[in-house]
């Protein structure tokens, strides 16, 4: 068998379930763990746009953005890699926990890895709002990163086994949705905390970030662990009782057995990290590092961290830029929302692909208006409303182009499609590998838009085109598929098959779409 155990007879299951409000609060709760990475995202960019933060831990950058001209280059206008390192530094240390954190969520559950999670991130917090010079600035940082990697590992994991299969991509989707909830507070207080006398504001944004982890903290008490870490720590009567709380059914026997056979499984694998690179899970790690990979290539994760400075790039004022990053953001929600309600109905596949049709188009377009404008001297003489609004307008279809795709799907898809055994350990190669991509895109951002000007966009709408190949070639549909049942869709992919163990006692899609 492919991956794992969980399949004991010759159909595909259809596990009975209700769907619960117990499963639906525990999604929120733990989703809300998304609100620490959407709000640090959100304020990182903005309060690199105040003048006073700049003034106090970036003097060189202050001088030199005050220095600069209409007519001066403006492509180069905030390019210092001290300054992206305040961005990127926190991902550095995400990595490191992410790979730590698979180890701890194997050992005591998904539960108490993101509360881990939640406190590292409010310490973090509160170390940046008190932040006297830039090495303590640095610090809250890092310890920002850590409460990051930890929840970024755990929180998807525990989405897709809480979740019934029916409705995985949806309640999946509720991390993103915090992201984005997250990205949108950040910016609206970013709006306010400019505008207080004294210049302190920037306290405020960075400080509030405790607010974030102390809500994911402390909302972690409520909840119960899933019944995969359960079995995993061999407490099969909890598992049980959770599971038939969750599915709001008496009779989870067909299920719970599945869950078991996968949890013995998973036992007898001594090294996952040595196992995980076997052929048998080459589909997996394949999706594992490159759809985390391809997400930071979309280009989307720069106009998050940097948008009011590349909007004040642009000749936006300092109040204008953070208008439109808030606007932004708020196109963001909505269209996350909406890929709630469509992912288990259209499919995985379906929407990656529209999502990257909509992304290139808007990357073109982009380039175009940055060209006709701003031209490779940087010089874009006076800015019309009209040109303003094209920018503001493209970026937010852009935005949904991602909110719908490559933001949710990239956490949905690898969360679901590990099998027991490694599922702590690959997870961990997810967010890793989005760390590592996340950190080079923050400290390279600026240094590529002021050498490549306008074919920064460029750059992004081929890797777009690139990225959404992969997916037409080689994900196959994962919709509607039990998390214990996903063997099958690598076994029957024209391309995949090769690699997986055939296990006789599996059905096909087709056969199993008849049950």
């Amino acid at each position: 068998m492919a991956g794992g155990g969980g399949i004991s007879s010759g159909s595909r299951k259809h596990y009975a379930a209700n769907f619960t409000s117990k499963v639906v609060l525990a999604c929120i709760v733990a989703a809300s763990g998304g609100l620490i990475f959407g709000y640090d995202l959100g304020i990182s960019g903005g309060v690199t746009s105040m003048d006073p933060f700049l003034e106090k831990f970036f003097p060189k950058v202050y001088r030199k953005e005050v220095s600069v001209q209409p007519s001066d280059d403006q492509y180069c206008k905030f390019d210092s890699q001290i300054l992206t390192l305040f961005t990127s530094s926190l991902y550095l240390s995400a990595l490191v926990s992410s790979v730590t954190a698979s180890g701890i969520t194997r050992v005591f559950g998904r539960k108490k890895t993101m509360m881990l999670g939640g406190l590292l991130f409010a310490f973090g917090a509160i170390l940046n709002g008190f932040a006297m010079n830039l090495p303590m600035l640095i610090v809250g940082r890092l310890f920002l990163g850590f409460g990051i990697g930890f929840a970024n590992q755990s929180v998807p994991i525990y989405l897709s086994e809480i979740a019934p299969f029916k409705y995985r991509g949806g309640l999946n989707i509720m991390f993103q949705l915090s992201i984005t909830i997250g990205i949108l507070v950040a910016n609206l207080l970013n709006y306010f905390t400019a505008k207080i006398q004294g210049g302190w504001g920037w306290r405020i944004s960075l400080g509030g970030a405790v607010v974030p982890g102390l809500i994911f903290f402390f909302g972690c008490f409520f909840l119960s662990d899933s019944p995969n870490s359960l079995l995993e720590r061999n407490k099969i009567e909890e598992a049980k009782d959770q599971l038939r709380k969750i599915r709001g059914i008496e009779n989870v026997d067909e299920e719970l057995r599945d869950l078991v056979k996968a949890s013995e499984a998973a036992k007898l694998v001594q090294n996952p990290w040595r196992d995980i690179r076997s052929s048998k899970y080459r589909p997996q790690l394949t999706f594992a590092v490159l759809i985390p990979m391809l997400q930071q290539l979309t280009g989307m994760n720069v106009f998050v961290f940097y948008a009011p400075v590349l909007f004040k790039s642009m000749g936006f004022g300092n109040n204008a830029s953070l208008m439109s990053a808030l606007i932004t953001s708020i196109v963001n929600l909505v269209a996350t929302i909406i890929s709630m309600g469509t992912v288990d109905k259209y499919g995985r596949r379906t929407l990656f692909l529209y999502g990257g049709l909509q992304m290139f188009i808007c990357q073109f377009v982009m380039t175009v208006l940055i060209a006709s404008k701003f031209g490779t001297s940087g010089n874009p003489g006076q800015l019309s409303f009209l040109f303003s609004f094209n920018v503001v307008g493209v970026m937010c279809v852009y935005i949904v182009g991602f909110a719908y795709s490559w933001g949710p799907l990239g956490w949905l898809v690898p969360s679901e499609i590990f099998p027991l055994e490694i599922r702590p350990n690959a997870q961990s190669i997810t967010v890793a590998v989005n760390m590592i991509f996340t950190f080079a895109i923050a400290q390279v951002f600026t240094v590529m838009l002021c050498h490549m000007k306008f074919g920064l966009f460029i750059f992004f709408a081929c890797c777009v085109v690139g990225m959404s190949f992969f997916i037409y070639k080689l994900l196959p549909e994962t919709k509607g598929v039990p998390i214990e049942d996903m063997a099958i869709v690598w076994r029957d992919h024209p391309f995949w098959t090769k690699y997986v163990v055939v296990d006789k006692a599996l059905p096909s899609l087709e056969m199993a779409e008849k049950v």
